[in-house]
């Protein structure tokens, strides 16, 4: 009787083994997509393609990051006014942050002091401070006409952004918590991204076809790259060195060299290509497509389209835990 309750008990044991053994890696393939203009967070299996679930959400969910800790992701809801936090590996909801004016892209300094929420609608910057768990409002800048996307220093003393509606970049200190200065670029910035030597800032040109190169500490365009038409947002291959740029207009995507500052390669995608996640191995990146209500899956070594994977209206962000590096 002995032998056999042992032999159960080793039994329960593997079958638990199994459970919690491979749970976590399942869940892990769980890539979450926003649909902006559908107000629902699509939720996808990696692997199969397949659609795990939809969660309805508040009005134009946009952008999403993982918190420092990486124990959630962070969905901005814009016109909702509200923060949503994601379990990163299952997609579900864990809580809602009420009262969030605007959150249209949202961004933690390094440090992760700060958490910044630039408010497209509203035409301003909100500055919270995060002690690693909440988010307690410091200030609102009121920040000219369509504020968009964010970049920081690796000193996190400096957030740049990004005004599309007045065609400028402007540089806020963090620590005062006013504007250092604003420059004019070229019409339409969108996406902006730091280069990994934080010498230069890269700026996504959608009015055109270029991505404006700027020396920060001068304030001075030092090179446009040519890109494709509708240059819009930005996603590093994790290799420290280049980085993939969507062109909504164009319909492709381009590979810059951050060193040499040049233009190495480019990837035809439909359906205007916006935000972009490359899994940890930097094999596969998965693309939102915003005018045909897609996702794209991109072999990377081939630069080709290996699956356009049906989602809601104007899909905008992506995310999955098991992503390269930022860097």
């Amino acid at each position: 009787m002995l032998r056999c309750f042992n032999r159960l008990l080793l039994s329960l044991l593997s079958v638990a083994s199994l459970v919690t053994g491979f749970a976590p890696a399942a869940q892990a393939n769980v890539v979450v997509v926003l649909n902006s203009r559908d107000a629902t967070i699509k939720l996808l299996d990696q692997q199969t393609y397949a659609e795990v679930a939809t969660i309805p959400v508040g009005k134009e969910p946009h952008h999403l990051m993982a918190t420092p800790d990486n124990k959630s992701v962070i969905v901005a809801s814009s016109v909702g006014n509200e923060l949503i936090f994601l379990d990163p590996l299952s997609g579900k909801v864990q809580r809602t942050l009420k009262d969030v004016l605007d959150p249209y892209q949202i961004g933690f300094s390094p440090d992760q002091k700060w958490f910044v929420s630039a408010s497209l609608r509203l035409d301003r910057l909100d500055i919270y401070q995060y002690d690693g768990a909440n988010l307690t409002l410091s200030k609102r800048i009121p920040l000219g006409k369509l504020p968009s996307h964010m970049a920081f220093n690796k000193a996190s003393d400096t957030v740049f952004v990004t005004r599309q509606g007045s065609d400028q970049v402007s540089a806020i200190d963090l620590n005062t918590q006013t504007v250092k200065w604003t420059v004019p670029v070229g019409k339409l910035p969108a996406g902006i991204a730091m280069t990994p030597d934080d010498k230069y800032l890269l700026v996504g040109i959608m009015g055109a076809d270029y991505v404006e190169v700027i020396d920060w500490r001068t304030q001075k365009t030092v090179k446009r790259i040519k890109a494709g038409d509708g240059a819009h947002n930005f996603r590093s291959l994790g290799d420290k060195r280049h980085t993939f740029v969507s062109n909504r207009v164009s319909n492709t995507i381009n590979i810059i060299d951050q060193v040499t500052l040049e233009n190495v390669g480019t990837i035809n995608v439909p359906g205007g290509p916006d935000c972009m996640e490359l899994t940890k191995d930097g094999k596969t990146l998965w693309v939102t497509l915003r005018w045909i209500k897609k996702v794209a899956v991109i072999d990377v070594a081939s630069r080709k389209v290996i699956k356009l994977i049906p989602v809601g209206r104007s899909p905008h962000g992506v995310f999955f835990a098991d992503a390269a590096a930022r860097q």
